[in-house]
């Protein structure tokens, strides 16, 4: 998460625990993992099975790219969503609308279904 000098993260994310399944396949590195959340979370780039829309995930992986930098890429994408990818897009549909209620619905699914 994105946070501030005085300790205070910006993602309506910041605070909660999400779990993921990483699966690596039998020709890992050369193909990418297979990475989905288990619990449910409210992002517009995340479907309710828990599939990633994520570019290093898909057709810009690299054999060079490590473990923890497809995780820092999903954190990042956590804090910085991007709407012009969407899964959901009745969820980027919304975020574009009223950003406000978008992440309020995000922070309370944070908080039902990750704290």
């Amino acid at each position: 998460m994105t946070c501030n000098d005085n300790g205070t993260c910006d993602s309506p994310h910041a605070g909660g625990v999400f779990l993921l399944s990483i699966t690596f396949p039998t020709d890992y590195p050369f193909k990418p993992p297979k990475v989905s959340f288990t619990i449910k979370i409210y992002h517009p780039n995340l479907n309710a099975d828990g599939s990633i829309c994520l570019d290093i995930l898909r057709d810009q992986w690299s054999p060079a790219l490590t473990t923890s930098k497809v995780l820092l890429s999903i954190c990042s994408m956590l804090t910085d969503l991007n709407p012009d990818d969407p899964l959901v897009p009745d969820i980027v549909l919304l975020y574009k609308t009223d950003r406000a209620r978008c992440e309020a619905t995000a922070r309370e699914w944070t908080r039902k279904y990750a704290m």
